[in-house]
């Protein structure tokens, strides 16, 4: 703190005394007001967070920004004035005709008896013989069984010998392996629980409390044990051979989210996370998704699973993908746009409303428009090929990159914002990330930013928020190989009930005397192996 003067001190001081401490107190202000400043936005920020829209895009912030004078910014003379037609809703339903048959077609159907009319009552209304049939009106009504339960009964001929050389050895029947030996469990259970809690997000304990509802005493502990059992006996393996799938491509994804486990944690609240690592988003013949449990987030876990990689690997800015980059000769790291406008957006989100005009003048919207222009085209190009892609963005996307770093470097260097706020944060990390973000531009196969990696491991974050944590290590594991299975499955418009059925019938049948399986036999039963059965695959509509 600084030092306090009497006014009898102030009076003896000189004139060049005065003149340091006036300038002592500005510099003291100017630092106050900008630390204040800077806590302002942190508190909107804060509260943009909790109670505002999470969405970052520019024209939703254009949006609020319009809400104080929404007449003015939405004003335009030379916009035509709507027809009637335009503004009035139409009487007529304009439904696709037939649509309900297509939507039906794929379901079993079980024909009713019709509903008839006695020819007494039809001689009574229109009088003997004065009627006839006309055709039948058939409807469609669609009919849900939510729980069905069936106990399989097995049977197995036993025989015995009465005489010659294997007199009193028996002979049985050829039984179908166990999915695990002496368990009540089938594929078909536990198919129906790992599609509740993996892909629908719900906890065990309420699939338990449903079972119990129907009569089915199953406790989560049970389920639990199967689910980890299966997932080191089949899972693991299955996994494995996907993984070879997906370090085989030459662009990859990945990203990571906290998750707390409480037999693997140092100490209370402390953060263990689960990895995910996807295939490219263009790549779209046979999209991986693989889930990695890790105890915590050091670069010794990504280095690890991609050290015999050679390709490109976008990711956020996280320091740990920079050091593959650097340690593995092999890896190229691209970052995310998607992060690198974060920042700004967050400005932007936390600045005054009351004053539209200087918003839109802030150093934080301009950043913000002009990497919406390139995204913009970049989206435009989705659907072309690669090479197109390139070419594309080397004439058109390019120049735009070059003169967004060259403004952003030019507002850092004449200290246009305080280096500290939210905007000022945002331009060091694009200054410092240029090489990085740059690499989109030099193959078409890369995407601009790592959204796909955020909404493979979106269902995994849903989950987390119903059960809050993992117990041990190897539940997290197990739950690892599971959803890497299931969302695999669904990029590859499987259907994931159907195909946890399918291959948790199959994968025993591929175990050997020693419990060990076959890599080479796994291949026809991959997400998007040709030969999986047609039940499996998600109804395409006409």
């Amino acid at each position: 703190m600084a030092d306090r003067h009497t006014l009898e001190e102030l009076n003896n001081c000189s004139r060049e005394e005065l003149i340091t401490i006036v300038l002592m107190m500005q510099g003291q202000l100017d630092t106050l007001n900008e630390n204040i400043e800077r806590l302002i936005e942190q508190v909107r920020i804060a509260n943009s967070y909790r109670f505002g829209k999470h969405t970052e895009t520019l024209d939703s912030i254009d949006g609020q920004l319009s809400f104080f004078d929404e007449a003015e910014s939405c004003c335009d003379l030379s916009v035509p004035e709507p027809a009637a037609e335009e503004v009035l809703p139409s009487r007529r339903n304009h439904k696709k005709k037939g649509q309900r048959e297509t939507d039906l077609k794929d379901f079993p159907e079980e024909i009713l008896p019709p509903y008839q009319v006695s020819t007494e009552e039809l001689d009574t209304f229109y009088g003997a013989g004065n009627w006839r049939r006309m055709k039948d009106e058939t409807y469609k009504r669609l009919r849900h069984e939510p729980e069905s339960w069936t106990v399989e009964v097995h049977t197995v001929e036993v025989y015995v010998g009465t005489g010659g050389d294997h007199q009193d050895e028996f002979l049985r029947g050829k039984r179908p392996k166990d999915l695990l030996r002496g368990s009540i469990v089938t594929p078909s259970l536990l198919a129906s629980i790992l599609n509740v809690k993996y892909v629908n997000s719900s906890a065990l304990h309420r699939v338990e409390q449903e079972f119990q509802r129907n009569g089915v005493n199953i406790s989560r502990q049970t389920m639990s044990n199967w689910i980890i059992r299966c997932a080191e006996k089949y899972f693991a393996p299955f996994v494995d051979r996907m993984k070879q799938e997906l370090l085989s491509l030459p662009v990859t994804q990945s990203d990571e989210t906290p998750t707390q486990v409480i037999g693997d944690s140092d100490r209370p609240n402390s953060k263990c996370y689960m990895w995910v690592h996807r295939s490219g988003e263009f790549y779209k013949e046979r999209p991986v998704v693989i889930y990695e449990y890790q105890k915590g987030r050091d670069h010794e876990k990504p280095l690890e699973f991609y050290r015999n990689y050679k390709g490109v690997l976008v990711t956020d800015s996280l320091a740990q993908y920079h050091l593959l980059d650097k340690k593995l000769p092999g890896v190229t790291n691209a970052n995310c746009w998607a992060h690198a406008r974060r920042a700004f957006a967050d400005a932007v989100k936390a600045a005054d409303k009351k004053d539209p005009l200087s918003v839109k003048n802030s150093v934080a919207y301009q950043a913000l428009q002009k990497i919406a222009e390139f995204y913009w085209i970049d989206t435009e190009l989705k659907e072309l090929p690669a090479t197109d892609r390139l070419t594309q963005r080397q004439t058109r996307i390019k120049p735009l990159v070059e003169d967004f770093f060259a403004w952003a470097k030019q507002q850092a260097a004449e200290c246009a914002v305080p280096p500290k706020s939210r905007t000022g944060q945002g331009l060091n990390f694009i200054i410092h990330q240029e090489n990085y973000l740059k690499v989109f531009l030099t193959d078409g196969d890369i995407p601009i930013d790592n959204s796909a990696s955020e909404r493979a491991i979106r269902t995994f974050c849903i989950g987390k928020k119903n059960w809050m944590f993992h117990n041990t290590a190897k539940g997290a594991g197990a739950s690892a190989l599971v959803y890497s299975i299931s969302e695999t499955a669904k990029l590859n418009n499987l259907r994931p009930y159907y195909y946890f059925r399918y291959i948790l019938t199959e994968l025993p049948k591929c175990c050997d005397e020693k419990g060990n399986i076959d890599p080479a036999k796994l291949d026809q039963l991959m997400p998007w192996a040709e030969e999986l059965p047609e039940e499996c695959r998600k109804p395409r509509r006409s």
